[in-house]
């Protein structure tokens, strides 16, 4: 089964191929999004990772998180449900 991961901390100026490239060494990447400002389409600093079973996810977890990516320390965890937000 798929598993969703939050990968904060990203450089501003990093692009998916280069997180897909990284996050493969931990196992199989489904798809990578990082998530950008409506408006300016920069970076906002941190993205999804979708790894194709729990184990490889685990691997991405153990290998990446609090390690450094590009120059800058990431988190990566377990994505949560999006919440429903009061505008």
């Amino acid at each position: 089964m798929e598993k969703k991961l939050y990968v904060g901390g990203l450089p501003y100026n990093t692009s998916e191929d280069a997180i897909n490239k990284a996050f493969s060494q931990a196992g199989n990447v489904v798809s990578v999004k990082i998530i950008t400002d409506k408006m300016t389409g920069r970076s906002k600093g941190f993205g999804f990772v979708e790894m194709a079973s729990d184990e490889d996810a685990q691997n991405a977890i153990d290998m990446f998180n609090g390690k450094e990516f590009e120059g800058r320390t990431i988190t990566v965890n377990e994505a949560r449900p999006l919440e429903n937000r009061t505008r």
